[in-house]
């Protein structure tokens, strides 16, 4: 990519938002925010025991991170966001039009047992249920690519820079 794109790393917990996040950053050579530390505390003393977030107890958190991405548009960043529904995506581009969607997908028994094996996070793996029943994949009006987490963080990496580039090349005028 070669202009300042704020791309929010989207997908359900346990795709990876944070690693892959830092490491796409780090190499755009861009900030990098998590999206944790934009909830509430409301909000993570509920995941914490196993209630999954409503519209409503999400509506602050993606305002926050809107904010954020309205900061960094034209000199770019990368932030994580489950972004699970079209209505969130949707409310962080009316804060920040220009921003990309990179979906971490991938199959849900590599997920699950990635979100098995994380130490020190709030959200139980009780909860992914919930986060797959709410995930409505980006939409072709949606700037963004999905990106298979299968592999290494480096390759999966790798693989959404390949298609960020992919797509900025498709947007560019022939």
């Amino acid at each position: 990519m070669s202009t300042p794109h704020v791309v929010v790393v989207m997908g359900v917990s346990g795709t990876g938002k944070t690693t892959i996040g830092a490491l796409l950053a780090a190499r755009l050579g861009v900030p990098y925010a998590e999206g944790d530390d934009f909830h509430p505390p409301a909000n993570i003393a509920k995941m914490s025991a196993g209630v999954p977030l409503d519209d409503e107890d999400r509506r602050p958190w993606l305002d926050a991170i809107g904010a954020w991405a309205h900061e960094r548009a034209g000199h770019g960043g990368v932030v994580s966001s489950s972004a699970l529904k079209r209505a969130y995506r949707d409310r962080l581009r009316a804060a920040a039009p220009g921003v990309v969607f990179v979906h971490l997908t991938g199959d849900r028994s590599l997920i699950e047992e990635r979100l098995a094996h994380r130490q020190g996070h709030f959200m139980p793996t009780t909860l992914l249920d919930s986060q797959f029943a709410a995930l409505q994949p980006l939409e072709a009006d949606e700037r963004g690519v999905a990106v298979d987490v299968s592999g290494s963080p480096e390759e999966i990496t790798a693989r959404a820079l390949n298609a960020l580039g992919d797509l900025e090349r498709s947007a560019a005028p022939q």
